[in-house]
């Protein structure tokens, strides 16, 4: 399946509703084992005894890929054991959701028709995750190597390994596990009857929670971490609309790579491209970039597919209706899209290129919480923020781009401001460089910032992460959802709480 076709992709706890169709999906993944499948009252046990363990993800509601869990004690894991023994005969009479302290993975697979959308990565992000929320030691399961027979005559499965980590063989299972962070810890003779493929071997693998805290009657305090990506973007010439998007897949490749869950690129980042219609005027030429913005829109919503991330596409001219608008798009993760608009555009934006102001003020729910985005002037107006607050906003993004120094200077210090008063996290990013044959864009000042509110709990100084000023680079910073809400109920000011409602009101039209 191509990233294009797909309308929506969703991660839900298997039911017993979904088995017939479980069933094809496995013996498809699993065609060199096609007798070797889960049967309906093993599902049925797996789910009465462990529902949050159980997942699928549904493409175009449509099973794509499964993962199956238990909860064991983890000196049972330490031992040599086979499929067998850590299934309890397939019973899990094994899974000790009361005692147990590790993760073991059962089953993980992906039907062959949508391989190559990192969904294996959803799953086992899944699996850290709710590691994580249980406050497990590690995951720990039995990886198959099912290219071994390959080489099983020249080599010992631990050569097979060694060669495997070195990249001088490749196998497609271990292979993903160890850029999944699992390490390998040793063989595991007689793993799975029937696995022929694999020599009936197999690698323990494991990956340590290092959130971990032994179990003590204090109480803890669960943590909701989210993790922003800021793309500070090089104005430079391309040669053509792929070489751009080339850039940014550069850019989304890498902080997906450190686990983002939010990628921010500018305002207008794809400017460069009115160097073709240069010899145009300033408003016709705008009106030339703006035919790029629905193929370009479709891109960036393959890439938060494919990469796992939500990304939040900037700005870009828009023309509908036959008027000219700045707007934007955020790309979930789960396939779907929303739009968003600039409110306010700047005198110049209006004299030179003929933008309108847009009319939608709205939050977005996301899989990490409420956000708001507001293109850079905009910011500079609090009722905007203000409202977005009321809706439940914990995050505020801005794209923006700035010319000067001074330019730059009100956006970040609305932004900041806007932090405090909201008592939100601001995620700043602009463009850096120069555009010498683009009308209207031949400079630009930044410094991407992500800001938090001042209190005790936050840094004193309000500035959570900075970039380097006027240097094209990413920036990566994890924000606290759960101290926002500390701060609005227990922080030195409650800017929120604290409002005279009683002598004003700030409503939408």
């Amino acid at each position: 399946m191509k990233p294009q076709d797909i309308e929506n992709i969703e991660l839900q706890y298997l039911t017993l509703d979904d088995y017939q169709e479980l069933k094809g999906a496995m013996q498809q993944a699993y065609s060199s084992m096609p007798e070797l499948f889960w049967r309906e009252n093993q599902i049925k046990t797996l789910i009465d005894k462990f529902p949050e363990g159980q997942v699928v993800i549904k493409i175009n509601n449509q099973i794509a890929g499964c993962a199956l869990s238990i909860i064991v004690d983890y000196d049972s894991i330490d031992d040599i054991h086979t499929y067998e023994d850590i299934t309890g005969n397939y019973t899990f009479n094994t899974h000790d959701a009361d005692k147990g302290d590790a993760l073991y993975g059962i089953d993980v697979f992906i039907k062959p028709e949508f391989r190559g959308l990192r969904l294996g990565r959803r799953l086992y992000d899944y699996r850290k995750e709710i590691c994580e929320k249980l406050n497990l030691r590690g995951i720990a399961f039995g990886g198959r190597i099912p290219n071994f027979h390959k080489y099983s005559k020249e080599m010992t499965p631990k050569e097979y390994i060694d060669k495997v980590r070195r990249k001088e063989i490749h196998d497609p299972v271990l292979n993903f596990q160890i850029s999944n962070d699992f390490h390998p810890v040793r063989i595991l003779k007689g793993y799975l009857e029937g696995d022929n493929a694999s020599g009936e071997y197999a690698v323990l693998l494991e990956w340590d929670n290092i959130y971990y805290e032994k179990p003590t009657k204090k109480a803890a305090t669960k943590k909701k971490i989210v993790r922003l990506g800021l793309i500070q973007w090089q104005m430079r010439l391309y040669k053509d609309l792929e070489e751009l998007m080339q850039q940014a897949e550069y850019f989304i490749d890498a902080v997906s790579g450190y686990r983002s869950d939010f990628a921010l690129f500018p305002e207008f980042f794809n400017a460069p491209l009115m160097a073709e219609n240069n010899h145009l005027s300033e408003s016709e030429a705008i009106r030339e970039l703006a035919k790029h913005t629905e193929s370009i829109v479709q891109k960036f919503s393959e890439f938060a597919i494919t990469y796992n991330i939500n990304i939040i596409t900037g700005s870009m001219p828009e023309v509908k209706d036959d008027l000219l608008y700045n707007a934007g798009y955020l790309c979930k993760r789960d396939g779907s899209i929303e739009r968003y608009e600039k409110l306010h555009v700047t005198p110049d934006e209006a004299k030179v290129w003929g933008l309108q102001g847009g009319t939608q003020l709205k939050a977005f729910d996301t899989d990490c919480g409420k956000i708001g985005i507001l293109i850079c002037y905009d910011s500079e107006f609090p009722e905007l923020s203000r409202l977005l607050a009321d809706e439940g906003m914990d995050i505020l993004f801005i794209p923006f781009l700035t010319d000067t120094q001074n330019g730059y200077s009100r956006v970040r210090h609305c932004a900041q401001a806007r932090a405090i008063e909201n008592e939100c996290y601001v995620a700043i990013a602009g463009s850096v460089g120069n555009l010498p044959k683009v009308h209207n864009m031949d400079i630009q000042f930044a410094q991407s910032m992500v800001f938090t509110p001042c209190d005790f709990s936050f840094p004193a100084n309000g500035i959570k992460a900075e970039a380097t000023t006027n240097t094209e680079m990413i920036l990566i910073a994890d924000v606290d959802i759960d101290l926002l809400r500390e701060l609005n109920q227990f922080g030195s000011v409650r800017n929120l709480k604290d409002r005279r409602k009683d002598i004003f009101e700030l409503r939408k039209k």
